[in-house]
């Protein structure tokens, strides 16, 4: 299934995620040289290796460290991208309507970070680097299941593109959570994604908890 927006009225414009599209999406570019279909050049030494920022926290080098924030903004390839965006795009200006621009930007890097931590603690000593925007935008899905359980989400199942229903949100990122649990992809970080998810639940849970989402910039439409 594939989100492609919710029903909620955000009272806010989403300034955090609109700039987050925009850095992402020049990033990749610069980094292929402004070749769309290209392949990645000038930053892959910024994505994260396990092994090395393993070594970097047990008193090595420590630059390796300063991986865990830039492999958030690098990515595979197009279609890595894409998907990333439509899901920052979908879930993210709530959230972020909810607990504000600054409160919002700096709980994103948290959960990026969070997110690569977890995919290293599961499998330390992989020299395979890890890039992508994935566990931190599994962070903002995680804290809207909290914050926002009953939000519709328009969605479509390839290949029935015209084919376009409503899922409350509690279903899809459940059903997406037990995805990365229990299929994992050859490839994929899925770890990050569900270490990122639950980091996202966790702030939803502890920060968001008791707040009105009413009073906060979202209402459900």
């Amino acid at each position: 299934m594939i989100p492609l927006g919710d029903r909620l009225r955000k009272s806010e414009f989403p300034w955090v995620t609109i700039t987050l599209i925009g850095l992402l999406a020049l990033i990749y570019l610069w980094d292929r040289e402004w070749r769309i279909l290209g392949p990645r050049i000038l930053f892959s030494d910024l994505a994260a290796r396990p092994i090395d920022v393993v070594t970097a926290l047990r008193g090595g080098d420590k630059e390796p460290v300063v991986t865990l924030f830039t492999s958030a903004f690098l990515h595979g390839n197009l279609q890595h991208i894409l998907f990333n965006l439509l899901y920052l795009w979908v879930f993210a200006p709530a959230v972020e309507s909810f607990f504000g621009p600054v409160r919002f930007a700096l709980y994103y890097m948290f959960w990026g970070v969070f997110a690569a931590l977890t995919q290293i603690f599961v499998d330390p000593s992989s020299g395979v680097a890890m890039l992508g925007a994935s566990g931190a935008i599994a962070g903002v899905m995680g804290a809207y299941l909290v914050l926002f359980p009953s939000s519709v989400i328009d969605s479509m199942v390839p290949p029935f593109y015209f084919w376009r229903f409503p899922m409350p949100a509690w279903l899809m990122l459940g059903m997406w959570f037990l995805f990365q649990i229990f299929f994992a992809v050859p490839g994929v970080a899925n770890w990050a994604h569900a270490g990122g998810f639950l980091a996202g639940m966790l702030v939803g849970i502890l920060v968001g908890g008791g707040k009105n989402p009413i009073k906060n910039g979202a209402v459900v439409a």
